[in-house]
C-alpha cells in the first residue's frame, strides 16, 4: 500500500458525502423555489451568496488550513453543512418572497464555507499525499475529482427525488441526519498521514508570486462561469418550461426528468475527468505538454456552445429536435470540460510547492469560485433578457477567454506574479 493511502481513501470519503449532500440541495432549491414561483432571477440571487462565500472562503482558508491543519478544516466543514441543512428546515411557507431569498441566501452561503473549507482541504491532501512517481499526482487528483463529481451527480438525482417524494423540508432533514452521522464516523477513524500547521504561517502567503499560479486561476475564472452560465438556471428552467404541463403530477415528472439529465451530466463528467490522465496519456508526456494542451483543449471547447447557439437561433420555439440537440451537446460540453477541468486540477498542484499548497490551492479555488458567481448571475440575467441563446452565446464568449489566458502558461519556471 502506498504511504499515504489510508489518510487519501478518509479524506475522499469525507469529501465524498459532503458533495452528495452538496447537489442534492442544490436540486432541492433550484426546483422547489421555481415551483413557487420564483423567476430567474430571483433564483439566481439564491446561489450568488453561496459563491461569494466561496471566493471569501478559498482566501482565507489556505492560510487556515497552514495554520491550524487539513484535517480541522476537513471536519469544520462538515460540520457547518450539517448546521445549514437544518437552518433549512426552519424555512416558514408564510415568510414573504423577500424574506425567503434573503433567508435561503444566508444558508446557502454558509453552505458555500462549508463546500470550500472541504474542497480546499480535499485537494491539498492530494498534493501531500500522493507519490511522485509515474504521473501518480494526476492520476490520484483525478480519482478524487472525477470520483467527488461523479457522487455530486448522485446527489442531484438525490435531490430531485427526495423533493418529488418526501417534500422539502423531510429531505433536508434526512441529509442532514446522514451527514452528521458520517462526520462523527469520519472523526473517529481518520488516520494520521496530514500535517498538523504551523504557527508562523502568515496570512499575506495566500497571494501567488508564480506567474503560472495567476494565469491558471484568471483560466479557471471564465472557464467556471462558462459552465455555470447555463447550468446554474438557463437549461433547468428551459427544460421545466418544456417538460411540465403545470400540473402537481406534471412538475413531479419534470423534477425527476431535470434531475436525471443533471445526474447524468455531472456522472459522466465525473467519470471522464477520471480518466482524463488516459485520454492525454500523462504518465508518457512531459509536464510541458500537459500545460501547452491546457488551450488546446480550451479551444476544442468553444466549438460546443458556439453551434449550440446557433441550433437554438434557428429554432425560435422549442422543438422536440432542438431538446434532443441541446442534450447530446451538452453531454460533448461535459465530456471536453471534464478534461480541461481535470488538467487545471492537475496543473495547479504542479505549479504548487509543498510548503505552500494550501495557500495556492485556496487562491485557485478563489478564483474558481469567482467564475462560478459570475456565471450564477449571468445565468438568470441572460436567461431573462435574451432567453437561451444569449445563455449559449455568453458560454461561448467564456470559453474563448479561457482559451487565450490558457496560452499565456508557460512551462519554464517563473517567480513573479503577472
Amino acid at each position: 500500500m502506498p504511504e499515504g493511502l489510508s489518510a487519501y481513501v478518509a479524506v475522499t470519503a469525507a469529501y465524498w458525502a459532503f458533495m452528495l449532500t452538496d447537489g442534492a440541495l442544490r436540486m432541492l432549491v433550484l426546483l422547489h423555489f421555481h415551483s413557487l414561483g420564483f423567476s430567474a432571477v430571483q433564483l439566481a440571487y439564491l446561489f450568488v451568496l453561496y459563491e461569494i462565500a466561496g471566493m471569501v472562503t478559498n482566501l482565507s482558508a489556505g492560510w487556515i488550513a497552514a495554520r491550524f491543519g487539513l484535517t480541522s478544516t476537513l471536519f469544520a466543514g462538515l460540520g457547518l453543512q450539517v448546521a445549514a441543512l437544518l437552518a433549512l428546515t426552519q424555512l416558514d411557507p408564510a415568510w414573504s418572497i423577500g424574506a425567503s431569498v434573503a433567508f435561503v441566501m444566508c444558508v446557502q452561503g454558509a453552505s458555500g464555507v462549508a463546500k470550500d473549507l472541504a474542497k480546499m482541504s480535499s485537494k491539498s491532501a492530494v498534493k501531500l499525499l500522493a507519490p511522485s512517481e509515474g504521473g501518480g499526482l494526476f492520476r490520484w487528483v483525478a480519482v478524487l475529482t472525477g470520483s467527488k463529481n461523479a457522487v455530486k451527480g448522485l446527489g442531484f438525482l438525490l435531490g430531485a427525488a427526495l423533493l418529488a417524494t418526501l417534500g422539502f423540508k423531510w429531505a433536508v432533514l434526512a441529509m442532514a441526519l446522514v451527514l452528521a452521522v458520517i462526520l462523527m464516523a469520519v472523526c473517529v477513524f481518520m488516520p494520521g498521514g496530514l500535517p498538523k500547521g504551523r504557527k508562523g504561517a502568515k496570512f499575506s502567503e495566500v497571494f501567488s508570486k508564480s506567474a503560472n499560479v495567476n494565469w491558471l486561476s484568471a483560466a479557471r475564472v471564465f472557464l467556471f462561469g462558462a459552465r455555470d452560465v447555463w447550468f446554474v438556471v438557463g437549461i433547468p428552467i428551459y427544460f421545466y418550461a418544456v417538460l411540465s404541463d403545470g400540473s402537481e403530477e406534471g412538475n413531479r415528472a419534470a423534477f425527476f426528468m431535470i434531475g436525471t439529465f443533471m445526474a447524468v451530466w455531472i456522472i459522466l463528467y465525473g467519470a471522464v475527468q477520471a480518466a482524463a490522465p488516459r485520454i492525454l496519456r500523462a504518465e508518457t508526456r512531459p509536464e510541458a505538454e500537459l500545460i501547452h494542451a491546457a488551450r488546446s483543449w480550451a479551444a476544442a471547447l468553444f466549438v460546443v456552445p458556439a453551434a449550440l447557439t446557433v441550433a437554438v437561433l434557428l429554432s425560435p420555439v422549442p422543438q422536440m429536435w432542438l431538446t434532443v440537440v441541446l442534450v447530446l451537446g451538452l453531454l460533448v460540453f461535459g465530456a471536453i470540460f471534464a478534461v480541461n477541468s481535470s488538467l487545471h486540477s492537475y496543473l495547479i498542484l504542479a505549479f504548487s510547492k509543498s510548503e505552500r499548497v494550501t495557500m495556492d490551492v485556496g487562491f485557485y479555488y478563489m478564483a474558481n469560485a469567482a467564475g462560478r458567481l459570475i456565471g450564477t448571475v449571468l445565468s438568470g440575467l441572460t436567461y431573462q433578457l435574451g432567453g437561451l441563446p444569449l445563455v449559449l452565446g455568453t458560454a461561448a464568449a467564456m470559453v474563448a477567454l479561457a482559451a487565450l489566458i490558457s496560452g499565456r502558461l508557460s512551462a519554464e519556471p517563473q517567480d513573479l506574479a503577472v
